[in-house]
């Protein structure tokens, strides 16, 4: 019998787990457009354990989304996962922010498109199949009326990036599964599972978060 602790910070949405076997058996998020992880991520995490009736001490494993998402977001999870693994000696899973929102679509055919919002027309995109095997890897790409033109089998895009891009994604076969929009810790559960009974984990020393793009910080406006 296994618990992990899961952990998504990636997005808007500050999300915790706990899952038994593979499981989930509680799950607290809230996305807020105000990022409030920093100030809601230790509350969830204690609220979580409180819920599932066990103690930080009967954790197995920690796992922590580990991007693409937000710069920020993602230092405050992973920061959060590393203190808990080093505090009480458990091995860390670092689990693919996309292959999370990817695995919410539920669909058994086609291919599942998840897209993060990286401003303007730009998203943070991989393709896998409806079995959750890699089709494409993650890359940053702008969006425009030519992309995904190739693909002639049903494409379901999910992620936070429908406002802007249902208006130039228009082909028949394009679906957007609109009620998926953040991955959620509840997705991980699975996924962070297989990993920890393959020992697929990372040094909690070293590990860095997958951010795809240098973070940029933008010069003071002259006044």
């Amino acid at each position: 019998m296994s618990f992990i602790l899961n952990i998504e910070t990636a997005t808007k949405n500050c999300s915790v787990s706990i899952a038994k076997d593979g499981h989930t058996i509680v799950c607290n998020e809230l996305a807020d457009e105000g990022y409030s992880h920093a100030e809601k991520l230790h509350v969830f995490i204690e609220e979580v354990i409180a819920k599932a009736g066990i103690s930080a001490k009967d954790l197995n494993a920690v796992a922590v989304s580990q991007g693409p998402g937000s710069y920020t977001g993602l230092r405050i999870g992973v920061s959060a996962a590393k203190g808990l693994c080093y505090a009480l000696n458990i091995p860390l899973i670092a689990v693919d922010t996309l292959q999370t929102l990817a695995s919410q679509a539920g669909v058994t055919d086609g291919k599942i498109i998840p897209m993060l919002d990286a401003r303007r027309m730009e998203v943070y995109s991989a393709i896998f199949n409806s079995d959750l095997t890699v089709e494409r890897a993650i890359q940053a790409e702008i969006i425009d009326e030519n992309s995904f033109q190739e693909y002639t089998d049903k494409l379901y895009f999910v992620g936070d990036c429908a406002d802007k891009c249902k208006p130039v994604l228009t082909k028949d076969n394009f679906v957007f599964l609109e009620n998926v929009k953040y991955p959620s810790a509840q997705a991980m559960s699975k996924i962070s599972f297989d990993k920890y009974q393959k020992s697929d984990t990372v040094d909690v020393a070293y590990f860095e978060p997958y951010y795809l793009k240098d973070f940029m910080i933008a010069p003071p406006k002259k006044q």
